[in-house]
């Protein structure tokens, strides 16, 4: 009998991935996100650049593309 969390958990997949631009660069990095807010996080990155974060570290450079918002 396979596991329901575990099935629920694959298709869910881990913590969200985020998109921001680095404002500050020092010890962490600080990011304003798209959504509004901001965030320090590990990693390295340029300011002025577009990011990816997941779960508290930079992931790498985000394509610097328009962000549209839709509320449901």
């Amino acid at each position: 009998m396979r596991n329901l969390y575990t099935e629920l958990k694959r298709l869910v997949g881990g913590k969200p991935r985020q998109v921001g631009d680095v404002i500050s660069v020092g010890d962490v990095v600080t990011v304003a996100l798209l959504g509004g807010g901001e965030i320090k996080v590990i990693g390295v990155a340029e300011v002025g650049q577009r990011v990816f974060i997941r779960d508290g570290v930079v992931e790498g450079p985000a394509p610097d593309l328009p962000m549209e918002l839709i509320e449901i």
